[in-house]
């Protein structure tokens, strides 16, 4: 194991390496011989994140709500939340390229949008390393930057590989659940099968503790005490929201679980742990460092 995490982080330094070489020497010019789109409209915090890790961030325009990462996405015009668009807005930027993550609408507003001639390309969002690589290499091929994209894509598989040689002598997977909307009242939602949730759970060397359906549903009482997470996992957002860790375990619904038992409960950003962009081998560390304490995955970080 040693060896392969070795070999696979000696892997990284290498891509790093060529992707700065890519970025510094293909200027803001099209690297594939395609001209290069101007104007570039990003719906999508993982697209976004996509578009400045390509070094093309000068094009953008405009993102929509969910862009909160690098904090420069922030000073740019918001067009709201990304199920939720409105054609006007973006039109009025005279945008040359629209970058949508497969999930952006409603359908209404995009096909108005295209039906100006205003290209647009959809990103897909599936939740797994293979779908990371793919949205780079969408985002990257759309903006004309090819090379960058495969640089990027080489640093990314060479760190996940890194991580996937530890996590895969993992022999204990905490159940982890994870819950949205805690405290607004009704029953918090709970990630089922097939979420991005479930996904970075898994990539992180834990079990996902809602099997029996897929997306999003209201958890009852019973069912978190039926289901009895190891672990909690909510946004740092939510666990603002709720004052902490004591109040959220203190939750009749969760003070029964072993993870109210015993204390556990795991906050992270919420882009970074369900987006799915350039920072999933980033969000793999820091879940699978807290859900097991045990392995040495610092060292593994300051390597990579």
């Amino acid at each position: 194991m040693i060896v392969a995490v070795a070999r696979a982080v000696a892997a990284a330094a290498v891509a790093w390496l060529v992707l700065g070489v890519a970025l510094a020497s293909a200027g803001a010019a099209a690297e594939d011989g395609r001209a290069s789109p101007g104007r570039v409209v990003s719906i999508g915090g993982a697209v976004t994140e996509i578009v400045f890790a390509l070094g093309a961030q000068d094009r953008l325009v405009a993102v929509d709500s969910t862009s909160r990462h690098p904090p420069e996405a922030a000073a740019l015009p918001d067009l709201g939340y990304m199920r939720q668009l409105s054609a006007e807005p973006i039109l009025a930027l005279e945008p040359g390229l629209i970058l949508a993550v497969e999930d952006a609408g409603p359908p209404a507003a995009l096909d108005q949008l295209r039906a100006t001639g205003v290209p647009i390309v959809t990103v897909p969002d599936e939740p797994t390393p293979d779908g990371v690589l793919r949205k780079v290499e969408v985002v990257a091929d759309a903006l004309g930057l090819a090379d960058r994209g495969k640089a990027l894509n080489a640093r990314l598989e060479a760190e996940l590989a890194a991580l996937s040689a530890v996590l895969d002598e993992v022999r204990t997977r905490p159940r982890v659940l994870f819950l949205l909307s805690v405290g607004n009242g009704g029953a918090p939602l709970a990630a089922g099968r097939g979420t991005a949730a479930a996904g970075i759970i898994a990539l992180a060397g834990g079990r996902n503790a809602i099997e029996d359906f897929e997306g999003f549903k209201p958890l009852s009482p019973e069912a978190a005490v039926t289901v009895a997470p190891d672990v909690v996992l909510v946004s740092d957002r939510t666990l603002a929201l709720l004052g902490g860790e004591d109040n959220l375990l203190a939750r009749p619904d969760l003070a029964a679980t072993p993870a109210g038992r015993n204390g556990r409960v795991v906050a992270m950003d919420g882009l970074l742990l369900l987006g799915f962009g350039p920072r999933t081998p980033e969000a793999i560390h820091e879940l699978a460092s807290a859900l097991h304490p045990e392995l040495s995955l610092a060292t593994l970080a300051a390597d990579e």
